[in-house]
């Protein structure tokens, strides 16, 4: 909707229960503000995979004729934004295949980094691949494994990729889960009336009434099949979570890495408003990322809370756009402001993040319209100067505003009276942690895992900028 970072994909799997497919359904709908551009369901009878996928959102894509034809106890599903290129049916997941141990199909989240390299190196020893997921190499890797058991090919598999997975995998008869040695993203387990569930994150749970039992750990696998479930753990783990996961992906009401992703967010807020104080006379969300943070930095700081901006939630993916006669008009169509609330006042805006200060350009310029005397804009995170590798959507590094300008100079740009940032410490104090367990690689640029190369200075294949930008 807005000028951010974009999610990649969410999975959600059902083992043992008679509504698997109806169930992964619900999940998807929880799980949709992580992909919006296609979804899909995989189903297993026991025998049988049956599989539909298609562009567009979750209640679009699915009704009851199809559900009724996706049988069985068991399933997995993937919402997916795409990157640069891909938004194809072809790369829809889950990814279904037959190979010589039978059917498989597989949901992905998260960016290999290592994944030219290896499509090349399996191309070169005949591979032929049907899509530009690197999704498809862990399935290519799976079926040259000489493993006699489906968790040793998964192994073998994954000892050879590098990068950020959660990863669910579903055959006729099996459903294994899988999260990446630095866990990066969530991955959380379930149990509701005796089958398991696992899910991106908890409010998937939640919407379909299933008990939470605990997060997968990085590293490991978790195989479940009708003799329950077991646990492996072959890789050591390396926890370095995503920060921005709590900062902006995950939804307010999920619980993950051991927190609340509302209250990690509104203490980022209070953090903000001890960090950088301003005299006002409100403070305003912009809608619906900053709400959380907007509701601390105002609880701080003893100013005012007030929804100064309302967002449209009934605006698609496409709109027919006038001529300039309309100024601004995609801000205008997705934000309107409140004038009686902001004529004359001195107003603090929140949000989350600024990516390349487009849009925070022409919200300032909306509020100023509306009557506003000062505007002060707060950040309820650090400057995002770097790209990310590990399944987040970000412009290349030279489209990040805050990785070539001052936040002076930023301020100046957005037409702000004034502009701060919650600092690097603040935000690591705000996650009670120190820091020491996170990826803040687009804050500060210290990548847990070396990225593949430097973006901004070469021309890259097609498969190469579909899964890395």
């Amino acid at each position: 909707m807005f000028d951010k970072f974009r999610e990649e994909c969410g999975v959600f799997g059902v083992f043992g229960h008679p509504e698997a497919a109806n169930l992964t359904y619900l999940g998807l709908y929880a799980l949709q503000h992580r992909g919006q551009e296609s979804a899909g369901i995989v189903s297993s009878d026991g025998g049988i995979l049956r599989s539909h996928r298609q562009m567009g959102l979750v209640a679009d894509i699915f009704n009851e004729d199809i559900l009724c034809k996706l049988t069985g106890c068991s399933a997995i599903g993937h919402v997916r934004y795409s990157t640069a290129g891909s938004s194809l049916l072809k790369n829809a997941q889950p990814f279904v295949v037959t190979y010589s141990q039978g059917g498989i199909a597989v949901a992905h989240n998260g960016n290999l980094v290592n994944a030219g390299l290896m499509r090349h190196e399996l191309e070169e020893g005949g591979s032929i691949f049907q899509s530009t997921m690197d999704t498809e190499i862990v399935v290519h890797l799976m079926a040259t494994s000489r493993a006699s058991s489906l968790v040793e090919r998964i192994i073998d598999a994954l000892s050879r990729i590098k990068g950020a997975y959660s990863l669910l995998f579903l055959t006729e008869r099996e459903m294994v889960a899988v999260r990446d040695p630095h866990g990066f993203h969530p991955l959380v387990l379930g149990r509701l009336k005796g089958a398991y569930i696992v899910s991106s994150e908890t409010c998937a749970l939640d919407l379909i009434e299933a008990e939470y039992i605990r997060e997968i750990e990085p590293g490991e696998i978790v195989l479940i099949d009708d003799h329950g479930l077991t646990s492996y753990k072959p890789f050591s783990s390396l926890n370095k979570f995503c920060i921005f996961e709590l900062v902006y992906f995950s939804r307010p009401d999920s619980n993950i890495f051991g927190r609340n992703v509302y209250a990690v967010r509104k203490e980022m807020g209070r953090q903000l408003a001890r960090e950088n104080p301003v005299e006002a006379d409100i403070v305003i969300p912009v809608p619906d990322s900053g709400i959380p943070a907007a509701i601390g930095y105002a609880e701080e700081s003893s100013i005012p809370f007030e929804m100064g901006l309302i967002r449209n939630h009934y605006v698609g993916r496409t709109f027919i756009e006038p001529q300039q006669s309309i100024r601004h008009f995609g801000a205008k169509i997705k934000l309107n402001p409140i004038k009686d609330f902001l004529k004359g006042k001195r107003v603090i805006v929140i949000d989350d993040s600024i990516v390349r200060g487009t849009t925070s350009h022409k919200i300032i310029n909306m509020i100023r319209n509306a009557g506003a005397r000062e505007i002060h804009v707060r950040i309820s995170s650090p400057p995002t100067a770097h790209p990310c590798f590990y399944g987040i959507d970000t412009p290349a590094k030279t489209e990040l505003i805050a990785s070539s300008h001052t936040v002076s100079e930023i301020n100046r740009f957005i037409t702000s009276d004034s502009l701060e940032y919650l600092s690097i410490e603040g935000l690591r104090e705000s996650v009670k942690n120190g820091g020491c367990d996170f990826c803040d690689a687009c804050f500060t640029g210290e990548y847990p895992i070396e990225p593949p190369v430097d973006l901004d200075s070469r021309q890259l294949t097609l498969f190469e900028r579909e899964i890395v930008i």
